[in-house]
């Protein structure tokens, strides 16, 4: 995770288009952003965090933000997803690699002895001032969506 993303620092900017049109960082100003990065869609962790954030979307409305999952998958293959599943969260295409790059999400990893490049599962709690609240550096999708809304509620 780039180091400088913490607490306290300024969100970086960013434009992706999404499952509700083409959006920027400053769209989401007054308000909290839930901006989470994750690997694939309609992959069994990334569906099951994309349910429980869609799952949770009135408490997260009400609590006054906005949730943003990000992956490399295409818009097309976004919207496919979300129909799927019924899914009531924004999914955002960063195919360029841009928004993961300056968010620190695409990093090495390795699976049975091999390193390739992959996105890492990671959450941003973006304040309405486009400043860092919070980050959960390694997610763990069960309870996520839960731990997310009770930091909002802090």
């Amino acid at each position: 995770m780039s180091a400088d993303l913490k607490p306290g620092t300024k969100a970086p900017a960013f434009s992706v288009q999404t499952t509700g049109g083409p959006k920027r960082l400053k769209d989401f100003a007054g308000g909290h952003l839930v901006l989470y990065f994750y690997p694939k869609d309609d992959t069994p962790g990334c569906t099951q965090e994309a349910l429980d954030f869609s799952a949770h979307a009135d408490a997260f409305r009400k609590a006054g933000a906005t949730v943003l999952g990000i992956s490399r998958d295409t818009l097309a293959k976004h919207e496919k997803f979300a129909a799927k599943h019924n899914l009531t969260v924004l999914l955002g295409t960063d195919e360029a690699g841009e928004v993961s790059d300056s968010y620190g999400t695409w990093e090495e990893k390795s699976m049975y002895g091999r390193t390739y490049m992959g996105m890492a599962r990671r959450t941003f709690l973006i304040g309405p001032d486009g400043k860092i609240v919070r980050v959960w550096p390694k997610v763990k999708v069960k309870g996520h969506a839960e731990e997310v809304l009770a930091a909002l509620a802090e």
